[in-house]
């Protein structure tokens, strides 16, 4: 399992979303960390790809957050993401 970690200093818009997925068709890998998203609304999408990406939400002063994307090949592995705090994130894969 290829583990990488990203920290994006923001995926509060859709543009910097279509970003992170344009740097992760560059690399292999099967779950990307993220940090500093400083989102503030939670997010879960599946792109047409077949990734997913779990965004959590950053504290009222727009700092922190976390999320994961996670490759294809591993959707059908998640059992949940959960953000445990604003810079804390738990990826649960079933075996």
């Amino acid at each position: 399992m290829t583990v990488c970690t990203f920290n994006a200093r923001t995926l509060a818009s859709e543009a910097s979303t279509e970003d992170l997925m344009m740097q992760a068709k560059k690399i292999r890998y099967d779950v990307i960390g993220l940090t500093e998203t400083r989102r503030h609304r939670p997010l879960n999408a599946t792109f047409d790809t077949g990734e997913e990406l779990f965004l959590g939400n950053c504290d009222s002063r727009g700092v922190g957050g976390v999320g994961v994307l996670v490759n294809t090949n591993l959707v059908m592995n998640i059992d949940s993401f959960e953000q445990l705090t604003t810079r804390i994130g738990r990826l649960r894969l079933k075996r």
